[in-house]
């Protein structure tokens, strides 16, 4: 298969929940937030996990009060664990030990896989071509960590892999972004936005990574070819934005975020059920 059709197939790296054990009903923290309506530690089932891993209040989590459970995303993660690292092998009859370590490596290979899908749409980028082959290595590292054994994933240094992959994929930011409507000293590296009025802003190539936009209104901004990777978008107004060509964008910041029909996405997701349904 041509590099080209492997990165673009980012199957593997979107939830299966049918081959998970709903590994992100138990091994996961809820806290009682606007987000989640109860508390519950790490490592102990949601009150509504049915025993066939299905969810008892699926179809109504937001009114529920589980807004949480409808943003998260576990970029694949989940059938992972579930299917490969531990064979098929189900929590509910595993050792309290091997349990425990299996929610222990879910959140290690979720972050992993989320460094996957950044890679896979780097590899996408023409204007990244001259930085293909060290991505390419970055995305075979990255792949070789999320295929080890449970006890190495639970013992890897999973932040300095992150963050070497983090100077590469900041590389790939600059060098797409060159050109792009950038205005000098238009950087949004970190910013604390929340709540910023940025309606019909004019952010074209801007950096935005890590920046904190909750519940800024980006109604009708123009989103093209800024870097959006590590933004916080809750309650973000996007609508009839425009972040075709935006670099670094996931589905769970979307899922987070407002917005509606006139909103303009990039072709590798999916427009949020809530922003049509309310």
């Amino acid at each position: 298969m041509p590099d080209h059709e492997r990165t673009t197939d980012r199957s593997a790296l979107r939830a299966d929940c049918a081959r998970c054990f709903a590994l992100c009903c138990v091994a996961l923290p809820f806290a009682a937030s606007s987000g989640f309506a109860l508390d519950k530690p790490a490592g102990k089932p949601c009150p509504h996990l049915r025993t066939d891993h299905g969810c008892g209040i699926h179809a109504g989590l937001r009114e529920r009060g589980f807004t949480g459970c409808t943003v998260y995303d576990c970029f694949g993660a989940g059938q992972r664990v579930s299917q490969v690292t531990f064979g098929g092998r189900d929590w509910r009859g595993a050792e309290r030990a091997e349990a425990r370590l299996m929610f222990d490596v879910f959140p290690v290979v979720r972050r992993l896989h989320e460094l996957l899908w950044y890679l896979a749409e780097a590899l996408d980028l023409d204007a990244a071509r001259p930085l293909h082959a060290e991505l390419r290595q970055a995305r075979e590292r990255t792949e070789e960590l999320a295929g080890e054994d449970a006890e190495a994933l639970a013992a890897l240094d999973l932040d300095a892999h992150w963050h070497a992959v983090a100077q590469l994929l900041l590389r790939v930011s600059e060098s797409a972004r060159h050109g792009v409507g950038r205005k000098k000293g238009k950087d949004g590296r970190g910013a604390n936005l929340i709540g910023a009025r940025l309606k019909d802003a004019d952010l074209r190539g801007v950096t935005l990574r890590g920046a904190c936009l909750i519940a800024a209104d980006l109604t009708g901004a123009d989103l093209r070819g800024a870097d959006l990777i590590g933004a916080d978008l809750r309650d973000a107004d996007l609508t009839d934005a425009d972040l075709t060509g935006a670099l670094f964008v996931t589905q769970p910041q979307l899922n987070a975020a407002k917005g509606g029909p006139g909103t303009r996405l990039p072709g590798s997701l999916v427009r949020p059920v809530h922003w049509t349904t309310g």
